[in-house]
């Protein structure tokens, strides 16, 4: 059976890194955007990992441009923009895509073990089903992730535990995490 471990990434120098790196810790996946909507998410993203990291949690950052443009700078400028607006210090790799031919083959299968199954009810909701639809249309059955900030919440096994949409409460996606934490290896 795979597991994350099964992938290597690209850090911000583009060098490879295999996530049997981060083998044993719980993970927070996310695909992420510095001119969302959701940009703020960084910040109890970061106050996640200032509580957590020592208990054997990380969050990876994965920055994507490929919703409405959103994340047009280089690794260094996005990188530079997080660690100065938002205090940021959890692991930041390469920008990728994470939908259509050229999807990050890590998001592809994030995306296939925990498929997309709403964004919840509210306007907020709604308005997001409008855009996503409309941008995603053209990756078809290769549109894996909806918008920006997307979480996956991983086990120490490497197994994909649960999806959190940008429109989660990010107390909720906290108490996941803190959840998974709590189980026992």
């Amino acid at each position: 059976m795979m597991t994350v471990y099964d992938f290597t990434v690209k850090d911000r120098q583009r060098n490879e890194v295999s996530l049997k790196d981060y083998e044993g810790k719980v993970l927070l996946i996310v695909n992420t955007a510095t001119g969302c909507g959701f940009t703020p998410h960084y910040e109890p993203l970061e106050a996640m990992y200032r509580e957590f990291k020592d208990q054997g949690f990380e969050i990876l950052d994965f920055p994507c441009n490929q919703f409405a443009n959103q994340a047009p700078g280089s690794e260094d400028e996005i990188h530079s923009f997080c660690t100065v607006k938002f205090g940021t210090e959890f692991p930041q790799f390469a920008k990728i895509d994470v939908n259509g031919e050229n999807a990050e083959p890590l998001f592809e299968f994030l995306a296939t073990e925990k498929p997309f199954s709403g964004f919840g009810s509210g306007l907020k909701s709604a308005a997001l089903k409008t855009y996503s639809d409309m941008n995603n249309k053209e990756f078809g059955d290769k549109a894996y992730i909806k918008w920006n900030f997307t979480k996956f919440l991983v086990d120490r096994q490497g197994n994909v535990l649960e999806r959190f949409e940008p429109t989660a409460d990010m107390d909720e996606v906290r108490s996941a995490v803190a959840g998974e934490l709590e189980t026992l290896v």
